[in-house]
């Protein structure tokens, strides 16, 4: 019977996941569906656009080249009347004189005879039919405007859809995860097809990539996972994401080409591990006095807000007790069993370290005054116990309560560190080495290091007095943390 059942749970869990990738399906066929019409119309619209500017552009040539025939028609309309007028007018003064040469030969008189042959004599030589050409000064030949639009009429038959770029293929092998940065690479299409046939898509201008983060080794997005996010404009055949939290098991990335005008379909979407130590505030384990929010920690004593008595002068003693009730008192009304109390000013991180390597940052608010950063056995640590000050918690203490002062601590031991006060802190432990590393990141100077064995789970662990500070999670090892590891291992450490 239990057997049988064992056997059922497993069919109803199997069952329910295909159920769940079956939904997670259909939701991306129907997106796809929408998606596709939408689409449609678009490319449609733009369609009637290039055609109502093709129609437009073949107007505005034709009523280009009309205009000019009409002007040189107008222009040799001009020089033929002209000349038309001149010929008549040449013609009329041509016939009065014939028919006054007509008339002399008919006079008898040898005086006045000879006058009027002179007089035509004269005329003659003045006469416009012998001064004016008798050839056109222009041709009715108008062949210099003969068009021949075969070629784009043919050219026009050919129009057709644009050739989109086929997917590019993302180089796995060339692919590095680094710093919380991914640079991506892929190649191109191929210029030919398997079948010989040209790659006639046109030169390809920028690419589009697209990545987005999950904890499925899938390309399929799961309810509530996030969207893509989106890098434009990409000129080479790589790209580097950075800035990334890797708050997830992998990060999926695709790529697709875009020519002149169109894109393309993405690439086959690529799953990159992203491996990183991801962890919070563990709110329970926090002090009364310490308001946990996100990634962030603030101190916030009982009584008047944002004060305590030590920040008093001694002249107000005994209002600063009235105002601000006694850590242990105020603790006692509200802690629960986990939460620190006292004057251990301490929350734990939600997250156990039992292997490898991990590392996280620390940033102190602006208006800090003491905070401590390190690891520590969860198991061990009492609730009044402060880092630093037990064999089971290591820690790096920073102060600027009246004077600064930065030092290791542990096992209640504490070495002196003369540096200046950091204001960006990375924190680094090889749990299986024994190795924990405080780095002053902004000028990447190792500040101290311990050199022990881990026998137990570790957390991270905090303590804020007067101020706060913010956590950066979702980080992976930085490159720069093998030139301590390979040159600092000599110093003196403090061990348990």
């Amino acid at each position: 019977m239990d057997t049988q059942k064992e056997a059922l749970r497993r069919i109803i869990s199997t069952l329910a996941n295909k159920n769940e990738e079956l939904q997670n399906f259909l939701e991306t066929v129907d997106n796809t569906l929408t998606g596709l019409q939408e689409e449609s119309c678009k490319v449609t619209s733009e369609l009637e656009a290039e055609l109502e500017l093709l129609s437009s552009a073949l107007e505005e040539k034709g009523a280009e080249l009309r205009g000019i025939i009409k002007e040189e028609k107008q222009k040799k309309e001009v020089e033929l009347q002209k000349q038309l007028s001149e010929g008549k007018f040449a013609l009329l003064s041509c016939e009065e004189l014939l028919e006054f040469a007509n008339q002399t030969l008919t006079i008898t008189n040898e005086e006045e005879f000879l006058k009027a042959a002179k007089q035509i004599k004269e005329r003659v030589t003045m006469a416009p039919a012998f001064r004016l050409t008798t050839r056109p000064v222009v041709s009715e030949n108008m062949s210099q405007f003969t068009v021949d639009f075969s070629t784009e009429r043919v050219g026009l038959q050919r129009l057709h859809f644009l050739p989109v770029p086929r997917a590019p293929e993302i180089d796995i092998s060339s692919c590095v995860i680094r710093d919380n940065s991914v640079m991506v690479a892929w190649r191109p299409a191929g210029e030919a097809d398997s079948d010989g046939d040209i790659n006639v898509s046109g030169r390809i201008e920028r690419y589009e990539l697209e990545y987005r983060k999950t904890n499925r080794d899938s390309s399929l997005r799961a309810p509530g996972e996030a969207c893509w996010e989106k890098i434009h404009d990409i000129r080479e055949t790589h790209v580097t994401v950075s800035g990334l939290k890797f708050d997830s098991r992998f990060i999926v990335v695709r790529v697709r080409a875009r020519n002149k005008t169109a894109a393309g379909e993405f690439s086959e979407p690529v799953a990159m591990e992203t491996r990183a130590y991801n962890f919070g505030f563990d709110a329970a384990t926090a002090h009364a006095e310490l308001k946990v929010q996100g990634d962030t920690v603030t101190w916030e004593p009982q009584g008047v807000k944002g004060q305590d008595h030590r920040l008093r002068g001694k002249e107000n003693k005994s209002s600063s007790r009235s105002a601000t009730p006694s850590p242990n008192k105020t603790a006692g009304a509200r802690a629960g069993r986990d939460r620190f109390a006292g004057e251990s000013y301490t929350v734990l991180g939600d997250q156990e370290m039992t292997d490898s390597c991990h590392y996280w940052e620390l940033r102190p608010l602006s208006d800090w005054k003491s905070f401590s950063v390190g690891v520590a056995y969860r198991a061990s640590l009492g609730r009044f116990d402060q880092l630093g000050k037990s064999a089971g918690s290591w820690c790096l203490h920073a102060s600027q309560w009246l004077q600064s002062s930065l030092a290791a601590k542990h096992n209640n031991r504490a070495k002196v560190l003369d540096w200046p006060l950091p204001q960006r802190i990375g924190i680094y432990c090889d749990y299986d080495n024994g190795d924990l590393l405080f780095i002053d990141v902004d000028r990447l100077r190792l500040l101290h290091s311990f050199k022990t064995k881990f026998s137990q789970p570790l957390v991270p662990a905090f303590t804020v007095w007067c101020g706060g500070i913010t956590i950066t999670t979702g980080l992976q090892v930085p490159s720069f943390m093998g030139n301590f590891l390979s040159t600092n291992r000599s110093l003196s450490n403090l061990s348990q």
